[in-house]
């Protein structure tokens, strides 16, 4: 017997926060002075420049784990935005949607959540 709901993912991912995340404040940028700045609209942007640069490389899962480290504002970019495995019920429902939707390998749109704007590189 197989229960798919059982099933987990490991994923990637690489955040931007704004002003309307949850916790206006990073590893990054302790006091949140940067992230209470930055708009939504600005924060997309920045996203999807990244996405833009990770695309283009010769090997995009390297860059995305190179970029992950140095921009996400998640405290995973110590391991290049590393989540580990994780099944259904353990991340917030639009970020958990988009990685089981991807196939391994592949690079998500940008995904919505209380955290701030992401996206994910699904690992397994």
């Amino acid at each position: 017997f197989f229960e798919t709901s059982r099933m987990s993912v490991q994923a990637c991912h690489l955040l931007i926060k704004h002003q309307g995340s949850r916790r206006a404040a990073s590893w990054k940028d302790p006091e949140g002075a940067e992230i209470k700045k930055r708009s939504k609209e600005d924060a997309i942007k920045i996203l999807m420049e990244h996405k833009a640069t990770i695309v283009a490389a010769a090997d995009p899962a390297a860059k995305f784990k190179e970029l992950a480290s140095k921009h996400s504002d998640c405290s995973s970019a110590k391991q290049g935005g590393d989540l580990g495995p994780f099944s259904r019920g353990q991340m917030q429902k639009p970020f958990e949607d988009a990685t089981f939707a991807l196939a391994v390998g592949a690079i998500s749109d940008m995904v919505d959540t209380e955290s701030g704007v992401h996206i994910i590189l699904r690992t397994a």
